[in-house]
């Protein structure tokens, strides 16, 4: 006698917690389809998450030193430039030109900001462009604050990368493989911190650090600095700020977001012109990822910054 199928519920229901651990270590291990909304935060996926902000609760028992202040604040600065001017001004858009080796060493650093891979990063950009403020902008305001600032990060829907959207990064082994296992970096980075508390602790003491504390701070509190402030652009510079160009978006311009992710908050002025490698484009405009691709430049390591056409820096201005 043929016996029921079991229901699509029962069939997955213990496969979704072992699919959700492989995820974290393997972003290309098949989801498992179960029919559920793909717009809703995949709870089980993003435990790590939720874990990595918990863990800054920890300041309370490791303590604090200037060092590990320190520490925290030059990650942080490393990192959002590797973002800012690789993950997105490169490798986004291609605004300027690089080798391989240098393309590599920037997105490893990339990699260490926890925001998922260059591959997957690119790739959402690039459709944010395409869609800029529409139905199918996943991190539009128009959709919510908190939706646009950190609940698409966290959605089924949000977690593949569009291979197709990348193919010009795809052909390069090395990214494919930091897109895939972007869990890695982070973890070697978060052990390390912790080994160099360790020994620093025993070497030089009178640095006041340790292991846990350079862990909590270094890793921790930087990540979760780092990630927010990189998202206020989805979210506040969309809302909060002043529109030079009439762009087809609600982008704008905003100084003290500018300031805190290196020249991202001239967000109206990369709307109007997205391939240029300076988004500052008035010279009061402080662009820091700009000022270090340009050391970069004079150091051999990058070339070819895209500047601004001068036939664009003065047309569809916004009506006052």
């Amino acid at each position: 006698m043929p016996t029921t199928p079991p229901s699509p519920t029962h069939a997955t229901g213990w496969r979704r917690p072992l699919q959700a651990l492989a995820l974290w270590f393997d972003t290309g291990a098949a989801p498992v389809e179960d029919g559920r909304d793909p717009d809703r935060i995949d709870w089980l996926r993003v435990l790590p998450f939720v874990g990595l902000h918990l863990a800054c609760l920890g300041v309370v028992w490791v303590g604090f030193s200037w060092f590990a202040l320190g520490t925290a604040v030059a990650l942080y600065a490393a990192r959002m430039f590797a973002i800012t001017g690789f993950y997105h001004r490169y490798f986004s858009h291609k605004a300027f030109r690089t080798s391989r080796p240098v393309q590599f060493v920037f997105a490893l650093v990339g990699a260490a900001s926890v925001q998922r891979g260059p591959l997957w990063w690119a790739a959402h950009h690039r459709h944010h462009h395409r869609h800029a403020d529409t139905e199918h902008d996943v991190h539009s305001p128009r959709h919510g604050f908190l939706h646009s600032h950190m609940g698409w990060f966290l959605t089924r829907r949000s977690f593949r990368t569009d291979l197709d959207s990348v193919r010009d990064l795809a052909r390069f082994p090395e990214l494919r493989l930091l897109d895939r296992y972007d869990i890695l970096v982070p973890v070697l980075l978060a052990t390390g911190l912790f080994g160099l508390g360790a020994w620093l602790e025993t070497a030089f003491p009178g640095l006041g650090t340790n292991g846990p504390q350079l862990l909590v701070w270094g890793f921790f509190v930087s990540t979760v600095v780092l990630f927010h402030v990189t998202v206020t652009i989805n979210s506040l510079a969309h809302r909060w700020g002043s529109r030079r160009f009439a762009t087809r978006d609600d982008s704008r311009n905003n100084a003290l977001l500018a300031l805190l992710t290196f020249g991202e908050g001239w967000h109206n002025n990369h709307h109007h012109f997205p391939g240029s490698a300076r988004q500052g484009f008035a010279w009061w405009e402080l662009d820091l990822t700009y000022l270090g691709l340009r050391a970069l430049a004079a150091l051999g390591l990058v070339s070819d910054l895209r500047p601004v056409p001068a036939a664009l820096r003065n047309v569809r201005r916004e009506p006052a």
